[in-house]
């Protein structure tokens, strides 16, 4: 899951970063409306959750939430603001926000309401994948195979194998490029050596040729890796 969090505060943001990556997900941290409506506008990228100042330089997230509202952004947004009147939560609720976090708060609040929004959005979206044998449950977050033999045996697999092997299963047969992967499943700027993809590839195959699935994630030389659905 891809969070962008907007937040112009460096140690509430640093403190906010570090909490998330903590608990799996992607994050990308920005200070300014105007730096998270150029990610959000970016065509290699796509969020699952925003997490946005209500005060910020540049373009405020009140007004940045009313710009991605107008565009049809269905986003889930949850607002960190110290403004706790009753006007300020209905301007922000009629703005479009999905959810409301009043300064200063608790960091497992702060997940509580991820989790909620999350739970939330997947009403619509399917709550399992399924490619062969294996199972994506996003209820447990875990990618299980079926052994056909009365019982499924989760694989142990690290956040970002679990994150690469999604992004795979949500588009099988299609080439993904070292470029589009990196953008949807590393944290914008982050240190990333050259090799990164196909040395995280590498990883997953080697565990999924445990249970026989080492071919499923094939080099299509030139272009990029594809997850093929035949044999």
């Amino acid at each position: 899951m891809r969070i962008l969090l907007m937040e112009d505060e460096e140690d509430l943001g640093i403190a906010i970063k570090r909490s998330l990556l903590g608990q799996n997900y992607v994050v990308d941290w920005v200070t300014s409306g105007q730096e998270g409506l150029y990610l959000l506008e970016s065509p290699n990228i796509t969020y699952n959750i925003g997490i946005f100042d209500w005060l910020l330089p540049e373009l405020s997230g009140i007004e940045l939430l009313k710009i991605i509202r107008q565009q049809k952004n269905s986003l889930p947004v949850l607002m960190l603001t110290a403004k706790d009147t009753m006007m300020d939560k209905i301007m922000g609720l009629d703005a479009g926000a999905d959810d409301y976090l009043i300064k200063p708060f608790e960091m497992l609040e702060l997940f509580a309401r991820i989790r909620a929004l999350l739970r939330r959005n997947q009403e619509i979206k399917p709550q399992q994948l399924k490619v062969k044998n294996l199972i994506l449950d996003y209820q447990t977050n875990t990618i299980q195979v079926d052994l056909k033999i009365g019982k499924k045996e989760i694989i142990p697999l690290t956040n970002k194998e679990f994150h690469l092997l999604e992004f795979f299963m949500r588009h099988p047969q299609q080439i993904l490029t070292k470029d589009q992967l990196l953008d949807q499943l590393w944290e914008i700027g982050s240190d990333t050596i050259s090799n990164v993809v196909a040395a995280q590839i590498r990883l997953l195959r080697k565990k999924l040729n445990q249970y026989g699935y080492g071919d499923l994630i094939e080099t299509v030389y030139g272009l990029g890796y594809r997850l093929k659905l035949d044999n």
